[in-house]
Order: structure tokens, then sequence, then C-alpha cells
């Protein structure tokens, strides 16, 4: 069974810890999610398919990572921002 972690509010994002170890990111204003191996590719695969499904927005860039204190050459969960865990 999947396990989650929420946040009462109605804006952010939820992750949600798959059986087969994939971590979906779900967008909670649109109801959007992607997965990944880890929170931060999961993060990354949400940004796209928010982008996609608006028609707008720009790709994530290794810059962009770095922008919220992700390294692109360590996307692991430890390399996650304190806020984002």
């Amino acid at each position: 069974m999947a396990s989650t972690t929420r946040d009462n509010r109605a804006d952010g994002v939820e992750f949600i810890y798959e059986d087969d170890g994939r971590i979906t990111a779900r967008d909670l204003e649109t109801g959007v999610a992607s997965y990944g191996e880890t929170k931060a590719e999961a993060l990354v695969m949400l940004a796209e398919a928010l982008s996609l499904q608006t028609g707008e927005g720009e790709p994530v860039t290794d810059e962009t990572l770095r922008e919220f204190g992700l390294d692109p050459e360590n996307t692991g969960d430890d390399s996650l921002p304190e806020f984002m865990q």
C-alpha cells in the first residue's frame, strides 16, 4: 500500500511513496501528477507535466534545479532543500 505525506494547504505538492519504490509528486491545486525514482526527479517530471497541460512554461534545466538548491548531478532525496522534503 502506498503511503503519502500531506499538507493541509490547497496548494503545493503531495509526495506519494509507491509500493514499487517510485515517488509520485501530485500538484494539489490541479491534481496533475507525475513520478520519478527520487523526489527531485518526480518534481522535474511534474513541472514538465504541468507545462504540457497548460501549454506554457519552460523545461526544467540544471540551472533551475540549482536555483531551488538541488544538485543536478545528485537527484536523491537527500539533495532536496528542507522545505521540499
